[in-house]
């Protein structure tokens, strides 16, 4: 398994409840993460300990993505998830989880002076270290975008 770290931030306008609500929130959550895929969502709960289903539709239509588990969720400081495998044909697989097993995925926020910084830091298999380096910065546009609009 070669897995590479990855560190993204973002500075945002807006407090930490509001940065935090849109990023785990289920009616923000699809919008940010359209920059991975259209058709993101999540199946499950942020609570500590609790799995968690990452998935969307790939180009035929079939649900694809990750499952995982919530490592630690210190609510408006930290939450820290470990991928355990992939979803293909909506079914999860163990056999691809061999380069994906283990990888983890941690976001820090903090705030200052009325700005949330939210820190990124992942786990990443080599071969889509190119496409995410692209995806990531998209994402949290799109996440900055959500938190900093008016109520």
């Amino acid at each position: 398994m070669s897995l590479v770290k990855m560190n993204f931030s973002i500075g945002i306008n807006a407090p930490r409840q509001r940065v935090w609500d849109a990023m785990l929130g289920e009616k923000t959550y699809n919008e940010w993460t359209s920059a991975f895929s259209p058709s993101s969502s999540f199946e499950g709960d942020w609570s500590e300990g609790s799995r968690i289903r990452f998935v969307g539709k790939d180009e035929n239509g079939n649900v694809c993505g990750m499952f995982s588990r919530i490592v630690e969720n210190r609510e408006l400081e930290f939450l820290a998830i470990e991928h355990l495998g992939t979803i293909n044909n909506g079914v999860e697989e163990s056999a691809g989880a061999s380069e994906w097993a283990g990888a983890r995925e941690d976001y820090h926020f903090s705030e200052k002076n009325g700005v949330t910084t939210v820190r990124v830091e992942q786990d990443m298999v080599a071969s889509y270290e190119t496409m995410f380096q692209e995806m990531w910065p998209k994402a949290l546009e799109n996440l900055k975008t959500i938190a900093e609009r008016t109520s």
